[in-house]
């Protein structure tokens, strides 16, 4: 292509000069070589090269370097169908609603900056050969601005990376990439947790002319999916995370990714995201749709950017994403009621407070609710626990104290202990047990009405 350009140059035009070409002739000639400027369509979506990359993008623009033609926008409902029947062609996952959610999420990579926030994906397997890296493949060519790395050497570079803008990161073989044990991983997985809310920054030196090295804030927004085999990610991100599962498929499950033969088709699906993306923007931004109840903090901030490009696109597809979210907060619950959920102790403390309180009683001593934790759950607070022995008082104060401010009192002459509306706060902030103790007592035998705003 440069070559070309040069022949066209150096013709013996008359007086000297080549004669103008229009914007378009000069963007197919020169357009695709790398250039740091942004090239759009008319309808605000990217155009893209060959190769899968927006013009402009950082990486190569093949071997033609020829830009697609742009499609003209259509509805969005439509766009996700062929997104979702794409990837059940070629993909192979656990669950049939897995497909909904790979499908919103690479979807909404394009309209991420409207989301506000940006749910990582996390493709999951029990073993190696379940296409993964497949799958990442698709979102490559299928997300917006997408750079695909088998490792993370820096925070810096991921930060730097973003500079001009929120890119899909798709990160490979993460179970060995952002190991915690490897030196250094804790700041790239902070900048990968910053990055899930719009507007997030990091301080990076950055050269300067005068100065030297200069301290600059640069953005750390950007959509993330990370693959591996059960990857040993840190409780703060996985709460960040919507996971797809996957399986090995057997012959016939579906079609193999040849991307030689398939390449130019699903670009062409790329841009077709793009220019749909592109028509919705301004609902997208506007609209902050209901979720179901219980679907509240973190898990909102997953769910709510998926719901909102399901919203744009069809009833239909607003109801798939309830659907996902009630799946969500019933698995959940399920985890809490097996044991499967990992909980700091001061959370499980909680916990297992709520369920050894007896409905009207109005203070506990200490040794008495010590006795009851250690007969409720043993493996945690007992001998038997990790910690090495029973649980004490100094302890259990101490865990009540920082985190909750809840500290023993005295009821009269009674030994120590805790008046059972002390618990009530946390136990609603927290969400914790059945029943909330509100009677309060006035430190002997008498008992006070709650205070304003209380109820019994």
């Amino acid at each position: 292509m440069i070559d070309s350009e040069l022949a066209y140059l150096l013709q013996p035009w008359p007086n000297g000069q080549p004669p103008e070409r229009d914007n378009d002739s000069a963007a197919d000639a020169v357009g695709s070589v790398g250039s740091d400027s942004e090239a759009t369509r008319a309808d605000g979506s990217q155009k893209r090269s060959s190769a899968g990359q927006p013009v402009g993008s950082v990486g190569s623009v093949g071997s033609g370097g020829q830009i697609e033609t742009p499609e003209p926008s259509e509805p969005l409902g439509k766009v996700l169908d062929a997104v979702r029947a794409h990837f059940a062609r070629y993909v192979m996952t656990v669950a049939a609603s897995d497909l909904d959610i790979l499908t919103l999420w690479t979807v909404h990579t394009h309209l991420c900056e409207e989301t506000y926030t940006s749910p990582r994906l996390v493709l999951d397997s029990p073993i190696h050969g379940s296409g993964k890296t497949t799958v990442l493949e698709h979102i490559e060519r299928l997300g917006m601005h997408p750079v695909q790395m088998s490792s993370v050497s820096s925070p810096a570079l991921l930060v730097r990376m973003l500079a001009d803008g929120p890119r899909t990161i798709c990160i490979d073989e993460v179970d060995r990439s952002l190991n915690p044990k490897k030196p250094g991983i804790e700041d790239i997985i902070a900048v990968l947790n910053s990055g899930y809310k719009r507007g997030a920054t990091r301080p990076v030196l950055v050269p300067h002319k005068e100065e030297g090295w200069v301290s600059k804030e640069m953005p750390t927004f950007s959509p993330v999916a990370m693959a591996g085999n059960a990857p040993d990610l840190p409780d703060d991100t996985k709460s960040r995370c919507i996971t797809v599962l996957l399986m090995p498929a057997r012959e016939g499950d579906v079609e193999e990714t040849d991307w030689e033969l398939i390449e130019d088709d699903v670009l062409e699906l790329g841009n077709r995201i793009g220019a749909a993306a592109h028509a919705v923007r301004a609902e997208v931004r506007a609209h902050r749709p209901e979720v179901p109840k219980g679907c509240i903090g973190r898990m909102k901030e997953r769910w709510l950017p998926l719901k909102r490009v399901a919203v744009a696109g069809s009833a239909e597809w607003a109801a798939r994403v309830d659907m996902l979210i009630c799946e969500d907060l019933e698995s959940e619950k399920l985890m809490r009621d097996e044991g499967l959920q990992t909980q700091p102790p001061h959370i499980a403390l909680l916990h297992d407070i709520a369920a050894v309180l007896v409905d009207g009683e109005t203070f506990v001593e200490t040794a008495d609710l010590l006795a009851r934790l250690i007969a409720h759950n043993p493996p945690r607070w007992s001998a038997r626990s990790p910690f090495g022995k029973d649980l004490t008082a100094q302890r259990l104060g101490r865990m009540l104290v920082k985190h909750y401010r809840i500290h023993s009192q005295r009821q009269g002459d009674r030994p120590r202990g805790y008046f059972t509306a002390s618990f009530s706060t946390a136990f609603k902030l927290m969400r914790v047990g059945s029943h909330t103790p509100l009677i309060r007592t006035d430190g002997t035998a008498g008992i006070v009405e709650p205070t304003a705003g209380e109820s019994r």
